[in-house]
């Protein structure tokens, strides 16, 4: 760093010179006040001493001329040198307050600095320590948090590239590996093969559907056909269509829809589109001969009326761990990511996105070994602003 054009030295300058200043103006005022002020004493001094023998009059007022001897010039030097040991010392002291004033300033600045220079060199996470409650100490703060969240966005994004590369990959590993046993003669096209692949292809294609319907609705960008709908009905459809999943593992799916909802200004397909993928992870985690529940009511928050579904499930539950990132992209408590125990991992986000989209939150509630519940909140009105 520059030393010359360090800001230490401009902020110690700066008020060293303010402290000079003002020390220089009051010696000057001092001095000469006390010039005057100590004539003025002589002069009543040796009026009381003389009676008012060398008092003359002229317009009414005394007049009175001294001349003062030795004693009294040495006596005001002495003043004077005192009041210049007294400032030098001031000066002194200014100096060495600004310098530290300075330095509580710019340390901790230069310490951000070569944090900030050592994740521009990606090293990332650096952390400086926070001295002090004040103005700096709160910027130590928020660049803390900072850095750690970049530390971590950039971890999930790489974990994001993987995700997508092993979740492409399956699918069309698959497909090459059948292909080219067709090709080779090895695999015989009968219509259970061609059926398989067609599988896989339609997997393909949704997987890659989802990823763009998710970076659309990241940005805001995603059509949204917004109407008058009845949320109880949109459930209820929902669940038709999810029941023949249901009844495979024999699990009881129950309603309880509030009467006299209003009806909700939302896009009923990206809606049904949120709803199916809460159900269907409820459905796939909870066990066999299970429940599942679902809720619906009005509730206020801050003056504004919200439209709450709760969907419940008595899975296994959502370790403390994990809950912070279920609504992550291909975020999957199951490291291993078998497709026996989940999907791709893009659906909570996509879920997460769409509830947003339409200004509302999504949440869940879980507790390991007793189920989970998601927390859908929908304004019910357009004055309506997120719950906290």
């Amino acid at each position: 760093m520059n030393k010359i054009n360090s800001i230490i030295y401009r902020i110690t300058g700066f008020t060293f010179l303010a402290v000079a200043i003002t020390v220089f103006v009051l010696i000057y005022l001092a001095n000469t006040q006390m010039t005057e002020l100590f004539k003025e004493y002589l002069v009543v001094q040796h009026m009381e001493m003389s009676q008012g023998d060398l008092m003359g009059q002229a317009g009414g007022q005394p007049l009175m001329t001294i001349m003062m001897g030795p004693l009294e010039h040495t006596f005001l030097a002495s003043v004077h040198q005192s009041l210049i040991w007294v400032g030098l010392g001031i000066l002194a002291a200014g100096l060495a307050a600004s310098y530290a004033l300075a330095r509580s300033i710019t340390v901790p600045l230069r310490n951000l600095s070569r944090a900030a220079e050592q994740i521009e060199k990606g090293n990332l996470g650096q952390t400086v320590l926070v001295e002090t409650r004040d103005e700096i100490g709160h910027l130590a703060v928020i660049f803390n948090r900072m850095s750690q969240t970049l530390a971590t966005n950039t971890k999930l994004r790489r974990q994001l590239l993987a995700n997508i590369a092993h979740e492409l990959r399956t699918p069309l590993a698959v497909i090459q590996g059948n292909l080219e046993g067709m090709i080779d003669g090895v695999i015989e096209p009968s219509p259970d093969q061609l059926s398989s692949l067609h599988e896989e292809a339609v997997r393909l294609n949704r997987l890659i559907k989802d990823l763009r319907d998710l970076s659309l609705a990241e940005v805001r960008q995603l059509a949204l056909e917004k109407l008058p709908t009845d949320m109880n009905q949109l459930i209820t459809r929902s669940l038709m269509k999810l029941k023949s999943l249901a009844d495979e593992k024999q699990i009881k799916v129950s309603c309880t829809l509030a009467d006299n909802l209003p009806e909700v200004v939302v896009d009923a397909d990206r809606m049904s589109q949120v709803f199916d993928n809460i159900l269907i992870n409820a459905i796939r985690y909870s066990l066999c001969q299970g429940r599942v529940q679902v809720t619906t009511a009005m509730v206020g928050n801050r003056g504004h009326q919200w439209l709450k579904v709760a969907i419940e499930d008595n899975g296994p539950g959502i370790p403390p761990d994990d809950l912070p990132y279920v609504f992550d992209h291909f975020y999957r408590g199951d490291k291993s990511r078998d497709r026996k125990s989940g999907g791709s991992g893009i659906g909570l986000a996509i879920v997460k996105q769409l509830v947003e989209n339409h200004g509302g939150q999504v949440n869940v509630e879980s507790i390991v070994g007793v189920g989970s519940i998601f927390n859908v909140l929908l304004p019910a009105g357009p004055a309506a602003k997120p719950m906290v």
